[in-house]
């Protein structure tokens, strides 16, 4: 088992060099250099883990995944490199994809920080609406007669959808990214918002009432607590919303940010950089998407062992 990574890497590099013939030398050399790299650490890992009883566990629990990606690497290279059996240059070998995030790393670092920028602006601003209309839509009976026809109508359309109208209408497509961002998180976070407040217990609002609560302590001590499950699965969609709106809206308006990279590199061509981009993507989002499950988790920590999800 502890040998299982650093087997997982040699066997892929030979794979690479049977392929690889034709290959760039420099896209050959960064590729050998990353598998030294990934063999070193993994040996080490194998002999601490001997005297650490929490990286054992750690090395336990993760290494079939590690072993799988590695060996992800020698198949994506059999196929593309070896076999041909997907078309070049639109599907390259992941030794290119690693030069393309070396020698590409500034712009697609600035590329990151914008598309970052972008997200966590259009998110707050659709988190910050959506939880105050759907308080106001599952409390409230006059709001939730007016709010849910039109929750229903405007919802359900794709934010996206509202491209043209956002570029005519928005003075900037900095602007109309995040506020399409923002329609995109507004829908899901409302709907569960709104559904989670007029859920909540009957006998738990008659208990508060007992006491003497008033309204506000009634929304923000009582109801909104027991909505929270429902407010993050509301996160939760849309966080994944937008992160769709972000992309397509940097590739049609917005000058900046990994959709605007991969866009531009598939005009030129560049499908290294495609994939590379796709690469940092992946991990841009699941690295946000991580932190949110970490908040759930500390704030709903009394949910432990109920709800798997």
């Amino acid at each position: 088992m502890q040998l299982a990574v650093p087997v997982a890497t040699l066997i892929t590099f030979g794979i690479h060099l049977l392929f690889s013939k034709n290959a760039p030398p420099l896209e050959t050399h960064s590729y050998m250099l990353l598998f030294w790299e990934i063999l070193g650490v993994s040996i080490v890992l194998a002999i601490a883990q001997s005297f650490w009883p929490a990286l054992r566990r750690w090395m336990r629990h993760m290494w079939p995944i590690f072993t799988a990606a590695i060996l992800f690497l020698g198949v994506w290279d059999v196929i593309t490199l070896g076999f041909h059996l997907l078309p070049l240059p639109y599907f390259p070998g992941p030794a290119a994809v690693l030069r393309s995030l070396i020698s590409d790393r500034a712009l697609l670092l600035d590329s990151t920080w914008h598309s970052l920028a972008l997200l966590l602006s259009g998110y707050t601003l659709g988190v910050i609406v959506g939880l105050v209309s759907g308080v106001c839509i599952g409390w409230s009976t006059s709001v939730r007669y007016w709010g849910m026809p039109l929750l229903k109508v405007v919802g359900p359309i794709p934010a996206t959808a509202w491209i043209p109208l956002a570029m005519v209408v928005s003075p900037s497509t900095i602007v109309s990214a995040a506020g399409l961002i923002a329609l995109a998180v507004w829908f899901p976070v409302t709907m569960l918002t709104a559904s989670g407040i007029s859920n909540t217990r009957a006998s738990y609002l008659d208990v508060a009432r007992t006491l003497g609560a008033g309204r506000a302590y009634l929304i923000f001590r009582v109801a909104i607590p027991a909505a929270v499950p429902n407010i993050f699965i509301g996160l939760f969609m849309g966080l994944g919303a937008s992160f769709l709106t972000l992309v397509v809206a940097e590739s049609v308006g917005v000058k900046s940010g990994l959709g605007w990279y991969v866009s531009w590199a598939q005009g030129w061509a560049e499908y290294g950089k495609v994939f590379a981009a796709l690469i940092i993507m992946a991990g841009f989002f699941s690295t946000l998407m991580t932190l949110l499950f970490k908040i759930r988790d500390r704030m709903l920590v009394w949910q432990k062992g109920i709800i798997k999800w």
